[in-house]
This record gives C-alpha cells, sequence and structure tokens, in this order.
C-alpha cells in the first residue's frame, strides 16, 4: 500500500454553490410553533437569519482560498484516505503537534490558532516555543474518504494519527484535542507510542463513579447538575446518531437548512454564551463549518461515528484502575456543560502537568477563547521540553 502523501487542493465546483443557494431560495419552514423560546430547538427567526446571510451574503471561496493557504494533504491509512492540513513553523526548534477536532467541528475550529502556534512571534508571543501543526480530517467528515466498513472508532483512528506523525517523519511529539478529539488523543496516550512526549486536552470523556457523586465538593454538584441537564435535554443528537445515524442521514444530505440547524443546535446549546450562538460566533464562522459538512455530503458519515462508539461500546481509557500516564495539560472551560474537576482527573490521569479553569468559554474552546488555548498548550509543552 502506498504511503504517498499528496499535496491537495479544494476546489468546489461553482454548480455545488448554485445548487445550494436554490436550495436555500426554496426552504420549507416547520409550522405550528407552540413555543418561542430554544426548550424545542433553535428559533425559526434565528435560522431564518442564518439562512438569509447564507443565500445571500455568505462567501464560500474565502475559506476555501484559507483553507488551501494553509496546506492541505491527503495519505492513506487503513485502506482509506486521510485528509489533514499541514503548517510547518519557520521557526528551528518547534514542536509537533498533532491536533484533533471533534463532531459537530472540523479542522476550521482550530483556526484562530493556527497562526498564534505556528508563528507566535507575529503575534508578541516568544518564538522560542512555537509549534509544527498536523490537523487531521476525521474519518468520514469533511472531504475525506468516508468509510465503507464499520470498525473506525476512537482506538483505530488514535492508530491512524500514529502512523500519520511517524510518516510525516516527526520523531518527537504532542497531541491536543476536545469533544471526540480528545477520545482519540486519550487513545494515543492510552497507547504511549515511543514519540508520544504529552498531550493537552479541553475535555474529559470519562463517567463520574457513584462515589465522586456522592462526595461530589459544591462546584463538583453545580458540574453535575449541568451534565444532568445537557443529556437530559440537550443530547437528542447523540441518541440520534448512536443508533440510527442513517436515518437522519437522509435528512441532511437533502436538505441544507437540515444540516445547518442540526449544527446550529450545537453552537446554540453548548457555547461559551448558551442559548445564544451569536453571542459567541459570527455567522460566517458557523456557516464555514456547516458548509465542511454540507459540501462534501459528510452528515450522515460523521455522524457514524457515534454509532461506532456505541456498537463497539467505547469507553474512555482514562480511568481509575489503569490511569494514563502521559504527561497531560488540562483546560476546563467554565460553560463546557460535561466538565470535570481537578480532583476526578488526577485520579484518571497520573501525571497532570497543568491545568486551568478559565473564566469564559464553552465546548468550542479553541473557536471562543483562542488566545487562552495557546497559552495553556504553550504552559503544558513548556514544561515538557
Amino acid at each position: 500500500m502506498s504511503e504517498a502523501i499528496e499535496h491537495i487542493t479544494i476546489a468546489v465546483p461553482q454548480e455545488q454553490l448554485d445548487d445550494l443557494r436554490t436550495r436555500l431560495s426554496l426552504v420549507r419552514w416547520p409550522d405550528g410553533r407552540t413555543v418561542s423560546d430554544t426548550s424545542q430547538g433553535p428559533t425559526p427567526e434565528k435560522l431564518a437569519a442564518l439562512v438569509d446571510h447564507w443565500r445571500d451574503s455568505y462567501d464560500w471561496r474565502t475559506v476555501e482560498a484559507q483553507l488551501n493557504a494553509w496546506g492541505m494533504y491527503r495519505t492513506t491509512i487503513d485502506g482509506l484516505d486521510i485528509d489533514f492540513l499541514h503548517i510547518r513553523s519557520g521557526e528551528p526548534n518547534a514542536t509537533p503537534l498533532i491536533m484533533t477536532h471533534g463532531w459537530p467541528g472540523s479542522v476550521l475550529e482550530f483556526r484562530k490558532v493556527i497562526g498564534p502556534l505556528t508563528d507566535p512571534a507575529a503575534f508578541g508571543l516568544d518564538p522560542a516555543q512555537a509549534f509544527h501543526l498536523v490537523i487531521p480530517v476525521l474519518p468520514g467528515f469533511g472531504f475525506s474518504q468516508k468509510p465503507s466498513d464499520t470498525g473506525w472508532t476512537p482506538p483505530r483512528i488514535a492508530k491512524a494519527w500514529i502512523t500519520l506523525m511517524n510518516r510525516l517523519g516527526y520523531e518527537r511529539w504532542g497531541a491536543q484535542g476536545g469533544d471526540l478529539g480528545c477520545a482519540v488523543t486519550d487513545e494515543i496516550a492510552k497507547l504511549h507510542p515511543a514519540g508520544l512526549i504529552g498531550t493537552h486536552l479541553n475535555f474529559a470523556m470519562f463517567p463520574p463513579t457513584p462515589d465522586e457523586i456522592r462526595t461530589a465538593t459544591p462546584a463538583e454538584q453545580a458540574a453535575l447538575g449541568d451534565a444532568k441537564h445537557f443529556w437530559d435535554t440537550l443530547s437528542g443528537y447523540a441518541k440520534e446518531q448512536s443508533t440510527r445515524p442513517q436515518t437522519i442521514g437522509y435528512s441532511l444530505a437533502d436538505s441544507p437548512v437540515g444540516q445547518a440547524a442540526w449544527i446550529y443546535a450545537m453552537f446554540q446549546d453548548t457555547c461559551g454564551t448558551p442559548g445564544d450562538a451569536e453571542g459567541s460566533f459570527t455567522l460566517d464562522e458557523m456557516l464555514d463549518d456547516i458548509m465542511l459538512y454540507w459540501l462534501p455530503n459528510s452528515g450522515a458519515s460523521a455522524a457514524r461515528m457515534y454509532w461506532e462508539m456505541d456498537q463497539s461500546g467505547w469507553s474512555s481509557p482514562a480511568t481509575i484502575d489503569d490511569p494514563i500516564s502521559v504527561p497531560v495539560g488540562f483546560t476546563m472551560p467554565p460553560k463546557e456543560a460535561v466538565r470535570k474537576s481537578f480532583r476526578q482527573l488526577e485520579r484518571r490521569y497520573s501525571n497532570i502537568v497543568f491545568f486551568n479553569e478559565p473564566a469564559a468559554g464553552g465546548h468550542f474552546f479553541a473557536l471562543e477563547q483562542p488566545a487562552t488555548l495557546v497559552a495553556d498548550i504553550r504552559a503544558t509543552f513548556a514544561l515538557l521540553s
């Protein structure tokens, strides 16, 4: 099997953009509203504003040009074509870092941290600490190849990412992730490949034990309450994608507004300004991400990762009985609904070198609070040089 790495260019045919505009002009909105708030999902007013901007003002070519300027590459690993951004720093002693996005995110989650991490001097930061960034597209997401067989779970993806770093010639490197990216990064750490020096996470995927629930501090009780609200009220997407990704996939493939609403709901419900997506993101930022699901028709294939995890019985490899020993830094945002305390983390990660609870930010932390994430990544890996 070829180990070649190919430089690729994203060039969406204009017919696809014209088709999208036509579909947005023919949208049929749901009728019969019984509430005016977000308790049943995004409001028609917010979605209509997003769609109006998408149809009349949004420019895909701008983000397409940015992706190509960063440098998009493709290589085949474990029988699947994997796309990835590869941005090398000009600093001679830069540390290679693989960063993994989640759902409904994309490589664009990291758009605001790429510059400061690869070219710190340009952002007033010490150039002695810089990073070469490798930002792969999860299998079935974006323009990466869609799996035609089952089994693409976090452990398999972790092995693919290790192969990717080796193929790029990196002998000493770190890993970073949140959401599903946390799952993949933890699996990399559990495998503990020879080149891995440490990780940084802005999420944690393990459930609390009954004893941790029983003995929770007031702050932990508040976090448990937020998590319960999330799982009870806001997580319908997870149940659908874990059990019937093909069913929702038909709507995501056929209706751009359906795809947009499916993702917009997550921006709305889990951001640092809960209930107000526009308080944390611009319309263009949200639409750029949505386009990486709509244009490559990856709504269903991305959703299937939840099904894969459910079918395999996947659970976090960070356990009390067998903690992850690789050095790790944590950033735990205050508006992350499923956040964990330091004492919960230290039972499952035996070598926490950095921990920060910032003043602001939610689930899409790299987009919302990029300066803090950059600072925390730098602080973590400064301890691992």
